[in-house]
C-alpha cells in the first residue's frame, strides 16, 4: 500500500511542477539525440601525441614500392617524444594525471545532456529529485548500470587481412551475421539497453543498428564519437597484413600490432587513405586527426568519453552498450581493469560477441564467480564462447542438408506470427545447434585465422580459471557477400515546377547551399490496409523500404548531402531516414530523435480501419476525426496498449511534458510503490499535433541547424509534416487537412528562396501528376519563387503545372505585386523546385 509521506510526495512534485513545465508547451532543448561526442582541450589540441614520421612512403597499395626504404622500424622509443604518464599506465595514474589536462568541452555541443531532462527547472528541482528517487528505490542506494562492449561484426577488409584503421570499411556477409546473432545473445540474457554509444566508422554504425533492429529498439538515443574509432593504423592503412610481415618481417609488424607504445609508420596527407579530407571530420583540428597511432593513443582520445559519459550513465543505474573496435575496445578495457603495459598484449577482441561488465558502488569492475568465460587480466564476461559462431558459419550449408527445417527457422521474418524474442530465440537455438555439431566434426589441426584484433596477434583468447586453455576467438573464412554499390540510380531530377535543366549523365556537383528537405516515411502494412496508426510503431513495408531507397539515390543523383538528420521516435521515420543516409554512403551524419515528430495521436481509433470506425460512428464522426481541424478522436485508455504511457521508449526518455496527478496515484496504487507519471497524450487533433511540431522547428532545428547554414533532413510523418508546411508555407487552418503527404516524396524548402520544390525522376512526367498532394496543394506550390534580393527569381519555370490549377490571368500582375510584397515581408508561401 502507498503510505501517506509516498502520497503527499507524488502531489508535490505537480504543484511545484507546474512552474516549470506546462502542457505541451516546447521548453528548449529536449528531446533524444543521436550526435556526435567532441570533446576539446584548453589548448585546442588532442590530447593524443603522435610520434615522428618514421618514413615517407607514396602509399600506393604495392606493398614492395610502399617499404622500399628499409629503415621502416617500429617506434617504440619513448625518448622521441612527450611521456605523461609512468611506466605502468595504471587506471588511477591515467586518471589523475588526464584531469590535470583540464579537457574542456561543450556541454551542449553534442545534445547528451539535453536528453534526459529539460531545460526550464524550479528552485530545489535537483534535491526534490534526489528525493524522491530515494523514494522510489526504498532508501537503497542505486546500483550502477551494465556495460556492454561488442566489436563490431567481421569487415571487408577484416575478410581480407588489410590493415583497416580509420577506413570505412563495411560489414562483410559474415558480419551481418555475427551482429544478428549478438544481438539474440542479449535478447536471451534479457538486458534492457538505455543508452549506446559508437564510432563514427560504418561497419560500427552499421552493427548498432542491425543490433538495435533486432531487438525492437531503434529509438534508443546513439552517440557517433569519433573517439570510438579504430586506432590509426598509418602508412600501413589498405596494405596486406601477411605481405606486409613478410616484407618488413613478423617481429615488427607484431610489435606495431600488440603493443602499448608502438606505432607504425605516419600515413602521408597525400594518401587516399588519410581522413582529413573526410566531411565527418569536419569538426575536429587538424591535430584531432592522427597521422598515425599507437594503442596508448587511442586509449587517451578514449579517456574523456569514458570517464565523462559512459561512466557517468552507469553511476546513474544505465545500462549501456558500446560498439567500438578491437583497439578502442582494448584501450578501454585497459582502462577499466587497470591492465599492466605488458598484459594489454595478451588481451584479444573478438568480432560479433557482447563483453558484459558490472561495477560496484565505487565504479571498480566486479570479478566474476564461477566457471564463466572470462578473458585473462579482464573482468568482462564473454556471452558467449568465441568461435562458435565461425565454426557454424563455416558449415552451416552441410547442417541444412541434415536439418532441412533449419532454412524455415532462419528465414522468418517479423512480418510472422511469432513475437520478435520467439523468432530470436529460435534463431539463436538453430545457429547453436549448428555449432554444436561442427566443433565436434571440426578438424582438431586446422590453422586458426586472424579476425584483425591485434592482442596476442589475433589468434588466441586465454580464458582465466581455465588453466590457460586457449580458445579459438578468430573470425573464420566464410562466404563474402560484399554489398552491391551500383544500385540502379533514378535518373537526375530537374527543380519540380521551377524546372531546372536535367544533367544527362554529367555528374552533378555537390550541394553546399543550406537546405530543408522534407519527407514522410514510406509505406507500412498499416498504410496499405488504411488502418489508423498514430503513435503505433508500424514498420516499414517491402515497398515502404523501396520507397526509402530511391528517394536516397534520387537525392544523391542531385548532389545532395545533409549535416543533421531528425526524426520521430516512430521505427517507420527512422528507418526512411537510416536508408536514405545508407544511399548517401552518411550513416555517420548526427540524428536527433524527438517526439515532437510523431504522428497525430489517433486515440482510441489506433488500430481500426477507416471502414470500421464510419460503421461504428457514421461518416459525420469519421471526417470530424479525420479532417477536423480541432476535433480530437477518442481517447484511449491509460491502461490500453495505444497509450504512450505503456511503451518504454516514452516513459524512459520523454522529458519535456508535465506529470500527471491522476495517472501517477493509479501507477503507484496498481505498483504498491511510488511511482511519477507524465501527462502523455491521449489523443489530438491536428492542431495538437502542430502545437508541438512547429515550436520544435522554430525554437530547435531552425536556431541549431537552418540559421548555421546546415543542410538539414527530416523524416517524419504526414500530420507532423502538415505542421512543418503549414508554418512554412502559411497554408490557412481551414485548408491544412486538404493538403496530401506522399509516402517517400522529399520535399525540398529553399530557406534563401522560401519556396518549396520538388525533384523530378528524369522521366519528363508531371511531378504533379504523379504524386498525390490534395486539394491545399495550390498553397504549397505558389507561381513564384524570390532570390535573395526579393525579387522575382527568373530561374522559377512553372511550365510543369498544368495551366488548371492555377487561377485565370485576369488581375494577375495585381496579384503579383501584392505576393512579392509579402515576401518581402516574409509572408511567403512556396513554390516548386
Amino acid at each position: 500500500m502507498v503510505t501517506v509521506a509516498s502520497a503527499y510526495a507524488i502531489i508535490l512534485p505537480f504543484i511545484i511542477g507546474s512552474l516549470s513545465v506546462k502542457g505541451f508547451q516546447y521548453p528548449g532543448r529536449a528531446g533524444l539525440h543521436n550526435s556526435n561526442l567532441n570533446y576539446r582541450s584548453s589548448s585546442s589540441r588532442s590530447v593524443a601525441f603522435f610520434g615522428p614520421d618514421c618514413a615517407d612512403p607514396s602509399r600506393r597499395r604495392d606493398i614492395t614500392s610502399s617499404f622500399r626504404n628499409s629503415d621502416i622500424t617500429a617506434d617504440s622509443s619513448t625518448s622521441t617524444r612527450t611521456r605523461l604518464y609512468g611506466r605502468n599506465l595504471g587506471y588511477d595514474v591515467f586518471s589523475t594525471n588526464l584531469k590535470k589536462k583540464k579537457i574542456e568541452y561543450n556541454e551542449d555541443e553534442d545534445g547528451y545532456n539535453e536528453m534526459f531532462r529539460t531545460r526550464r527547472r524550479f528552485p530545489g528541482y535537483k534535491l526534490l529529485k534526489r528525493g524522491l528517487s530515494k523514494i522510489k528505490r526504498g532508501g537503497r542506494k542505486r546500483e550502477p548500470g551494465k556495460l556492454i562492449i561488442l566489436r563490431h561484426g567481421e569487415s571487408l577488409w577484416n575478410f581480407n587481412k588489410t590493415f583497416t584503421g580509420w577506413h570505412d570499411a563495411d560489414l562483410s556477409e559474415k558480419g551481418y551475421r555475427e551482429a544478428e546473432h549478438a544481438s539474440r545473445l542479449l535478447i536471451e540474457a534479457g538486458y534492457d539497453i538505455d543508452v549506446v554509444f559508437t564510432s563514427r566508422l560504418v561497419r560500427a554504425i552499421r552493427t548498432c543498428w542491425i543490433v538495435l533492429s533486432e531487438m525492437n529498439e531503434v529509438y534508443l538515443p546513439v552517440f557517433k564519437s569519433w573517439r570510438l574509432n579504430e586506432r590509426m593504423y598509418g602508412a600501413l592503412t589498405g596494405l596486406d597484413k601477411i605481405s606486409t610481415a613478410k616484407k618488413i618481417g613478423p617481429e615488427i609488424v607484431q610489435e606495431w600490432r600488440s603493443s602499448l607504445r608502438s606505432r607504425p609508420p605516419s600515413i602521408s596527407k597525400t594518401s587516399e587513405y588519410w581522413p582529413g579530407r573526410d566531411r565527418r571530420y569536419n569538426d575536429l583540428s587538424d591535430d584531432q586527426i592522427p597521422l598515425t597511432e599507437s594503442l596508448e593513443d587511442c586509449m587517451v582520445r578514449t579517456f574523456p568519453l569514458w570517464e565523462q559519459k559512459i561512466k557517468n550513465d552507469l553511476r546513474k543505474g544505465r545500462n549501456v552498450l558500446v560498439v567500438a573496435h578491437a583497439n578502442s575496445i582494448r584501450g578501454l578495457i585497459k582502462i577499466i581493469d587497470d591492465i599492466s603495459d605488458d598484459d594489454i598484449q595478451e588481451v584479444s577482441i573478438p568480432t560479433g560477441i557482447p563483453i558484459v561488465y558490472g561495477f560496484d558502488k565505487a565504479m571498480k569492475p566486479i570479478c566474476p564467480e564461477g566457471d564463466i568465460s572470462c578473458q585473462i587480466h579482464t573482468n568482462g564476461v564473454f556471452m558467449e564462447t568465441p568461435g562458435l559462431l565461425a565454426a557454424a558459419l563455416k558449415r552451416e550449408e552441410e547442417w541444412a542438408i541434415l536439418d532441412p527445417e533449419f532454412q524455415n527457422v532462419m528465414t522468418r521474418n517479423t512480418r510472422s506470427s511469432a513475437s520478435n524474442v520467439e523468432r530470436s530465440l529460435a534463431k539463436l537455438q538453430a545457429e547453436r545447434d549448428v555449432a554444436d555439431w561442427a566443433v565436434l566434426t571440426a578438424d582438431p589441426d586446422a590453422d586458426e585465422d586472424d579476425d584483425g584484433s591485434d592482442g596476442g596477434g589475433g589468434r588466441g583468447i586465454k580464458f582465466a580459471g581455465n588453466n590457460g586453455k586457449v580458445v579459438d576467438g578468430a573470425a573464420g573464412e566464410g562466404a563474402i557477400g560484399e554489398r552491391n554499390n551500383n544500385l540502379s540510380v533514378v535518373a537526375p531530377l530537374v527543380r519540380g515546377a521551377c524546372v531546372v535543366p536535367n544533367g544527362g549523365d554529367e555528374t552533378v556537383p555537390i550541394r553546399r547551399a543550406p537546405v530543408v528537405v522534407i519527407i514522410r516515411h514510406g509505406k507500412t502494412e498499416n498504410n496499405k490496409l488504411g488502418l489508423f496508426t498514430g503513435w503505433d510503431d508500424a514498420p516499414l513495408a517491402k515497398e515502404g523500404f523501396q520507397e526509402a531507397k530511391e528517394a536516397g539515390q534520387l537525392l544523391k543523383s542531385q548532389g545532395f548531402e545533409f549535416d543533421v538528420v531528425y526524426t520521430s521516435w516512430l521505427s517507420r521515420a527512422m528507418e526512411t531516414a537510416w536508408l536514405i543516409l545508407d544511399e548517401l554512403e552518411s550513416l555517420w551524419v548526427p540524428t536527433i530523435k524527438t517526439w515532437r515528430l510523431n504522428e497525430r495521436m489517433y486515440g482510441a481509433l489506433t488500430g481500426l480501419s477507416k471502414s470500421m470506425v464510419k460503421q461504428r460512428y457514421g461518416e459525420k464522426k469519421f471526417k470530424m476525426w479525420r479532417r477536423g481541424y480541432k476535433v480530437r478522436p477518442l481517447r484511449a485508455s491509460s491502461f490500453s496498449p495505444n497509450y504512450p504511457g505503456n511503451d518504454k521508449r516514452y516513459v524512459k526518455y520523454l522529458r519535456d511534458i508535465r506529470f500527471s496527478v491522476s495517472e501517477s496515484v493509479i501507477r503507484s496504487f496498481e505498483s504498491g510503490k511510488f511511482s511519477l507519471h507524465r501527462k502523455f497524450p491521449k489523443t489530438e487533433s491536428l492542431k495538437d499535433c502542430m502545437d508541438r511540431t512547429i515550436p520544435f522547428y522554430v525554437n530547435r532545428i531552425v536556431p541549431d541547424a537552418v540559421e548555421k547554414g546546415k543542410r538539414v533532413l527530416i523524416s517524419s510523418s504526414e500530420n507532423a509534416i502538415r505542421g512543418l508546411l503549414m508554418h512554412l508555407c502559411d497554408i490557412p487552418e481551414e485548408k491544412i487537412s486538404q493538403l496530401d503527404i506522399p509516402n517517400g516524396v522529399p520535399i525540398v524548402y529553399d530557406p534563401q528562396s522560401r519556396c518549396i520544390k520538388l525533384l523530378d525522376d528524369g522521366s519528363g512526367r508531371n511531378p504533379l501528376e504523379v504524386h498525390n498532394f490534395g486539394p491545399a496543394a495550390e498553397y504549397l506550390f505558389a507561381p513564384r519563387c524570390i532570390d535573395a534580393n526579393g525579387d522575382a527569381d527568373e530561374d522559377c519555370d512553372i511550365r510543369f503545372l498544368p495551366d488548371s490549377f492555377w487561377k485565370s490571368e485576369e488581375g494577375a500582375e495585381d496579384e503579383d505585386e501584392e505576393w512579392l510584397e509579402a515576401a518581402s515581408d516574409g509572408k511567403t508561401s512556396g513554390v516548386f523546385m
